[in-house]
């Protein structure tokens, strides 16, 4: 397993109005969606290409273009829909699937209730999307629930994740998993209730409001 903390002044930045409390949802909307799309230049570095042949203006030329099949975009719902337009603005041409979990408050265990992906996922590289990498139950279920349907690489891009979460995922899956997980900030610590801290709160209620 892989763990990338992304680097750059404009994601410190954008992440840290992303915090203020006083940030409104469409505020925190816009930036959540220009925050995912630098996370996600770092998260495709491995995405798969393929050389091709094209001719310029000028003369012929050898370039790249994604591998087939196309890499997957999976948003978790929810929060992830809030990440979905920044990831396919950079990947226009990945397929978009959709896995549905939910956290039971009390025990924290993740179950799904809505999914909407291909039976078969056999050499897919796969992008799970997740705002908040908390407990690690959510995004581990999610991982198995691509892995059993034979994806072979699996990325998970989040805006904070706590450690507990990190160790959670690489206890359950090893470090020579193919999983890599690219996240805006490492924070200090999960709470008794199992949120982020300092966090930024509930990202899907900061999203679309309490529903």
């Amino acid at each position: 397993m892989r763990l990338h903390v992304v680097d750059h002044p404009l994601v410190a930045h954008k992440l840290t109005v992303l915090r203020d409390e006083r940030t409104d949802s469409p505020t925190f909307r816009r930036l959540a969606d220009e925050l995912v799309t630098l996370l996600a230049y770092e998260a495709t570095r491995g995405v798969r290409v393929e050389t091709c042949g094209i001719v310029t203006p000028v003369a012929p030329a050898t370039g790249v273009h994604l591998s087939a099949p196309k890499p997957l975009v999976v948003p978790i719902l929810r929060a992830g829909l809030g990440m979905l337009d920044g990831m396919t603005r950079l990947v226009p041409t990945a397929e978009v699937g959709f896995l549905g979990m939910i956290r039971d408050h009390q025990t924290l265990q993740a179950s799904t209730y809505a999914t909407r992906l291909p039976d078969d996922l056999s050499r897919r590289q796969v992008f799970l999307l997740d705002p908040m990498l908390a407990t690690g139950g959510t995004l581990a279920a999610a991982m198995h629930f691509v892995f059993d349907r034979g994806a072979d690489d699996v990325t998970a891009i989040c805006l904070l994740a706590a450690p507990e979460g990190v160790a959670a995922v690489e206890a359950e899956f090893g470090p020579e998993a193919p999983v890599t997980i690219v996240v805006a900030a490492m924070d200090e610590r999960l709470n008794e209730l199992g949120y982020i801290v300092p966090g930024l709160g509930d990202a899907g209620d900061r999203l679309y409001g309490v529903v």
